[in-house]
């Protein structure tokens, strides 16, 4: 009984010391030292004023306010000067607000709810989000003072501020944070191939769920050796892709097939690296679509294996690839065109003394001997077809005209069968030795030596741009041997000179039309000596008497003409060697009579050719 009473009036004066107390509090410009001190003698408290703080308060009451709510109101008045109130002991201390997290405030336990006035450190443990996205959200609800900060390990907040604001930020995070526990679940796979299953529920489980949303978070693992599905989410999300499993996983009606495709027209290791960029470059919503492709050189096929969808279109583009090529033949002539003799040759015959050796002398002297009153179609068993051949033919007439009288001499006539976009090349000459060097030793005089290869190559590459048209990239080399270094009983005694002319340059033609490629001019001294006859051969006497020696420069122009032909089919190669053919009869019936006409005229001036008058002589 005694200790009843005891606990009794233990507890009477416990409630008598706590008891809260009102005050009538009202005042205005109050000094805000002063007011520190009215506050620390109503509620009965030490503090300590290390700063002085300057300003005055003005407070208004219509009601008595408690005492403990004083401290508040202090509190609040130091906060808007920049200080705060903290308990140190057993009194309290005004310092800095920005400096009040580092005064050792009180830790509070994150399960405590939080009350009093006084700033309080306390962390917040976080379930169910990202701790740095809870932070940036609640960051706005804190005092400008207050200090937060996040610890990614334990996914925890630990933030320093004055109760009230503290106790929102828990209640919006407890709002925000949803801790929605993840659920791990096996899915074993019956009939469908797990990996390509767990590639097609990958995809569609970002259309149904946001990623970016923790709680909606699916993960969507492959686990080969059970063959099964691994499901890690919620559990309503869980049972979403479940349900998906249970209604792709069914016995695959199409499969992986093989097709071979056999090239008729393409090499395969070209077609195989043209498909292998391309699908390289291609997304597949499904990885596991990607086909395999590969190649045999030995049957020129392409290899796929893939599902039928994916090699229909693989077919679409071998088919475009192996279609069949443009070919272009190409016709070529390398003449030598002295400028002298051609001169003479001009005078000679009536053509104006013009320099037929150049490009623009040679189309002049063509379109002299392809006038008007020789027309292609006057020539016996010419055809209609060969009418757009009609300059060719003269330029013909021409080239065999100079030759014939020695104004001209063919290097070469080279021909090649080019395939659209790839380089075909031809040569036509010699290999000779030349000394590099002597080396003596013990054993002698060692001469060392490289070979060398001198004559023409033609290097042709065709890019047709229609049936009809076609552009050439043309280079041609012309080596030949100034002087061999041989003495006349054909021992070496000097090293072997040599020349070089080169030709790089790009033409576009129509199918049959020529083109005159010059510009290369050698020159050089022509040494002629002429004497009497009998008189001349007198030792001494002749020689200083009656015979003289002439110096003159000779200029010799390498010209080359290309004549290309565009082949859009294999089957109308035959028919173009046909057509050439009859065009090479028709090009000597031409000459024939073209040469007959000039002979008939003599050195008659036939500059005019389109007078008949003039080619069929004088009168």
């Amino acid at each position: 009984m005694k200790f009843v009473r005891f606990i009794f009036l233990t507890l009477s004066l416990v409630l008598v010391l706590s008891a809260r107390e009102q005050v009538n509090v009202s005042f205005s410009n109050l000094a805000i030292d002063d007011f520190i001190k009215l506050v620390s003698k109503i509620t009965n408290k030490n503090i300590l004023i290390n700063n002085k703080v300057v300003g005055t308060v003005d407070f208004v009451s219509a009601t008595p306010v408690y005492d403990d709510e004083l401290l508040g109101i202090l509190i609040s008045v130091l906060e808007s000067k920049g200080f705060t109130l903290i308990e140190n002991g057993s009194l309290y201390e005004i310092v800095r607000s920005t400096d009040a997290a580092q005064s050792n405030l009180k830790v509070v336990n994150q399960d405590k709810r939080l009350h009093g006035s006084l700033m309080v450190t306390q962390a917040i443990t976080i379930k169910g989000e990202n701790v740095d996205i809870v932070a940036a959200k609640v960051r706005y609800l804190i005092s400008k003072t207050a200090k937060l900060m996040t610890m990614k390990e334990s996914n925890t907040l630990l933030i320093t501020d004055y109760p009230k604001n503290i106790e929102t930020v828990k209640a919006v995070i407890k709002d925000i944070d949803t801790n929605i526990q993840a659920v791990v679940k096996i899915v074993p796979i019956k009939f469908a191939e797990a990996k390509k299953l767990q590639a097609r529920l990958a995809e569609i489980a970002k259309s149904l769920f946001n990623d970016k949303v923790v709680a909606q978070e699916v993960k969507i693992i492959l686990d080969e050796n059970l063959n099964a599905i691994i499901i890690v989410a919620n559990e309503k999300n869980v049972k979403k892709v479940e349900l998906l499993i249970s209604k792709l996983d069914v016995e695959s009606k199409v499969s992986n097939t093989v097709q071979i495709f056999n090239l008729k027209n393409s090499d395969a290791k070209g077609v195989l690296a043209s498909l292998t960029e391309i699908v390289s470059k291609q997304t597949f919503a499904d990885p596991l679509l990607k086909p395999n492709i590969s190649m045999s050189e030995e049957i020129n096929a392409i290899i796929v294996v893939g599902e039928p969808s994916v090699i229909k279109g693989i077919k679409f583009i071998i088919d475009e690839l192996d279609m069949e090529k443009y070919q272009v033949y190409v016709q070529a002539r390398v003449i030598n065109i002295n400028k002298n003799n051609a001169e003479n040759l001009g005078i000679k015959w009536g053509f104006d003394g013009g320099i037929v050796g150049s490009d623009g002398g040679l189309y002049s002297l063509s379109a002299k001997m392809g006038g008007s009153s020789i027309p292609v179609l006057d020539v016996k068993n010419a055809d209609a077809i060969f009418e757009s051949f009609k300059v060719n033919f003269a330029l013909g007439a021409t080239l065999d005209f100079l030759q014939t009288n020695g104004a001209a001499q063919a290097v070469s006539n080279p021909s090649l069968l080019c395939v659209n976009n790839k380089e075909s090349s031809i040569y036509v000459g010699k290999t000779i030795s030349i000394s590099t060097g002597e080396t003596t030793g013990t054993a002698g005089t060692t001469t060392a030596s490289k070979r060398e290869d001198v004559g023409l190559t033609l290097k042709i590459k065709p890019r047709v741009s229609s049936v009809d048209k076609v552009t050439l990239d043309v280079e041609t080399i012309l080596e030949n041997i100034i002087d061999s270094g041989l003495s006349a009983d054909g021992e070496s005694i000097r090293q072997p000179v040599t020349s070089k002319q080169e030709v790089k340059t790009q033409a576009i033609l129509r199918h049959g039309e020529s083109i005159i490629i010059g510009g290369l001019v050698k020159s050089y001294d022509s040494v002629t000596k002429s004497k009497l006859p009998f008189l001349g051969d007198i030792p001494y006497i002749g020689e200083y008497l009656f015979s003289s020696t002439a110096t003159s420069t000779e200029q010799d122009n390498l010209i080359i003409i290309l004549t290309p032909y565009v082949i859009d089919k294999s089957e109308n190669l035959s028919q173009l060697q046909k057509d050439l053919g009859v065009l090479a009869n028709l090009q000597a019936e031409y000459n024939s009579e073209i040469f007959k006409k000039i002979e008939k005229a003599g050195s008659v001036n036939i500059s005019d050719t389109n007078s008949d008058q003039n080619l069929s002589g004088a009168k």
